[in-house]
């Protein structure tokens, strides 16, 4: 089945469309800028070399437009029509306790994403402006909304929790629902595949590392934590979101600052994490370029990233009551050999055995522990749009 697999942001469009049943990936690319005067489409042609076309995107609907005009181009296309589109697989980030697993797309469950738009002011508005292009554009083509929250409806209360009046919960779904959790769902089972082990007798701790970043704890095929919260600020130190921080600090700098919500919510998504401690960069290849040169905020902000990590896989260890597998995806979890290290070594007393030869390695699935540690530990690519149209496949094939 062909899947065309989407992920809108507020001004832009990436896509795969895959081969369900072969998993191959049949074409790729995304659209960026959409609404502003230089929008472009950046796209892989069959012979794998990059194109980009400078276009007029005024809005989503016509960003969709011109990627299955691409799509279906005589030259630069992989498919003859839109008829050759099975079903339309969306990333839709927030589904608070209304969305436990994917779903088939109706009015309804248009619906009940609008409800979430106060939680998710960024992203599921854009995630609903793309199923409505696509409606409009191929009203018969079926459509299935797999959410970044589902995987994490599996934790218990006493995670999920925040210790507010138990009211705030009651009246506006305050608490914790993690992120990412389509990734973690894929790679902890795909180690599981990798090891030759049951996915579903497994304890598993893992991390999607990158410019975002979450840990989770994973028993017997479920998330029991997370470390992502009510919105993904929350949780690890990222490349421009805090991450954890006393709310009495932000009470404090609203009023030394003069800020609003509004700038509150800037400071801690936008201008902190990596880039606001180094001053440099929220790219940790920038961040290592700089230490190579002695830079201390830099050295400090990576220190800071990596600590956070160590952390949370402390606590998920002790959750779990001792892990049997770790899992490192994300961009810095697959690429990063240097930070995979720095935390193993800091793992040794928990039986981590680390392998250093075979952690040179970048982008590959890989175990990095040696055949006597107590605990694998495993790269793993992360691959979203996989999972996206697996769920989509089984749904629509129902």
């Amino acid at each position: 089945m062909k899947i065309l697999v989407l992920n809108c942001g507020s001004s832009s469009v990436k896509y795969k469309l895959i081969d369900s049943s072969t998993k191959e990936v049949l074409a790729e690319g995304g659209v960026e800028k959409i609404g502003l005067d230089d929008s472009f489409l950046k796209f892989k042609l069959p012979d794998g070399t990059k194109e980009t076309i400078k276009v007029s995107m005024p809005d989503h609907k016509e960003a969709i437009r011109q990627i299955a005009k691409v799509l279906t181009d005589p030259e630069k296309g992989v498919i003859k029509s839109f008829d050759e589109i099975e079903a339309v697989g969306h990333r839709v980030v927030h589904g608070m306790e209304y969305f436990n697993k994917s779903v088939l797309i109706t009015p309804e469950v248009v619906e009940r994403v609008k409800e979430c738009y106060p939680v998710a002011p960024l992203h599921n508005p854009a995630n609903i402006t793309g199923i409505e292009a696509v409606t409009e554009l191929m009203p018969s083509t079926p459509q299935v909304a797999v959410f970044d929250t589902a995987f994490h409806q599996t934790m218990p209360a006493k995670a999920y929790m925040y210790a507010l009046p138990y009211e705030m919960y009651e009246k506006y779904g305050v608490r914790r629902y993690g992120f990412h959790g389509t990734s973690h769902r894929y790679v902890a089972r795909r180690v599981c595949e990798f090891l030759g082990v049951p996915y579903d007798k497994q304890k598993i701790i893992t991390c999607h590392i990158g410019n975002g970043g979450s840990i989770t704890a994973v028993k017997d095929g479920k998330s029991i934590d997370t470390s992502m919260g009510l919105t993904p600020t929350e949780g690890l130190m990222m490349g421009t979101r805090s991450g954890d921080v006393d709310p009495g600090a932000l009470v404090y700098l609203m009023e030394r600052l003069n800020l609003d919500a509004e700038g509150v919510m800037k400071l801690v998504n936008k201008q902190s994490g990596v880039l606001g401690v180094s001053g440099i960069s929220n790219d940790m290849r920038d961040i290592e370029n700089a230490i190579a040169k002695g830079d201390e905020k830099a050295r400090l902000a990576m220190e800071m990233y990596e600590y956070r990590i160590l952390k949370y896989i402390g606590a998920y260890a002790a959750v779990l009551e001792g892990p049997d597998i770790i899992v490192f995806t994300g961009g810095v979890g697959e690429n990063q050999t240097g930070t995979r290290e720095k935390i193993c070594r800091q793992l040794e007393w928990m039986g981590v055995r680390f392998d250093a030869e075979a952690n040179k390695v970048r982008g590959e699935e890989v175990e990095i522990s040696t055949p006597d540690s107590k605990i694998k530990v495993v790269v793993i690519p992360t691959d979203e749009e996989l999972m996206i149209a697996q769920d989509t496949a089984e749904i629509v094939g129902k």
